[in-house]
Parts: structure tokens; sequence; C-alpha cells
């Protein structure tokens, strides 16, 4: 087996394991609400600080060089 074609059964079978992961999630009542409210709490902490970081970095690009000031 070459290693193009075990990287390609490699990911056939992830795929494969995340689509019956998914299927069980979603069938599952008490996992989709688990999930539910993982992915509220991944969101609710990770965009704020993606924001926040952003804002940063533009106002740090954003700074004038100092011989423009006053």
């Amino acid at each position: 087996m070459t290693s193009t074609s075990a990287r390609t059964v490699a990911n056939v079978v992830l795929v494969s394991a995340g689509v019956a992961a998914a299927y069980v999630v979603i069938t599952t009542p008490p996992l989709r609400r688990l999930a539910y409210r993982g992915l509220q709490l991944w969101l609710g902490a990770s965009v704020p600080v993606f924001l926040m970081d952003q804002v940063k970095q533009a106002w740090a690009d954003s700074e004038r060089p100092s011989a423009i000031r006053n």
C-alpha cells in the first residue's frame, strides 16, 4: 500500500467515524442537549476573545508613526 492510498483510507475511516458520531448525537436527545450546551460554551468563550484580539491588533496596526504626532 502506498503512502497516498494509506492516507486516503485513513481519511475515509475518520470521515465515517465522524458521520456515525454525528448521527448518534443528533438522534439521542440527551447527547444532543449536551452537544448544544458545549457549543454554546465554546462559542461564548472563544468568539469574544477572538474579537477582542482582532480589535487589539487593529488598534496596534493603526498607530501613527511618531513623526506625524503633534
